[in-house]
């Protein structure tokens, strides 16, 4: 996966899926991402050679402090 984009209050990834991936596996892949990591889908974008970038998001999380016990 690359490095994500952080703009405004929202975090973004980009993810290229291969062309040999069913919708179905993509929809069991995206929906595990936002299941367990809070993203979303924002965009998606299909290649010629049939595969995929998609674009995830997720609202930003407060960063914690670095040495506090939570």
């Amino acid at each position: 996966m690359n490095e994500g984009v952080i703009d405004g209050d929202w975090e973004y990834r980009p993810l290229r899926l291969p062309p040999g991936i069913s919708r179905r596996t993509a929809t069991t892949q995206l929906a595990i991402h936002a299941e367990f990591a809070g993203w979303e889908l924002s965009r998606t974008l299909l290649y010629g050679d049939g595969s995929r970038k998609v674009w995830l998001r997720r609202k930003r999380q407060p960063a914690l402090l670095p040495g506090l016990i939570t």
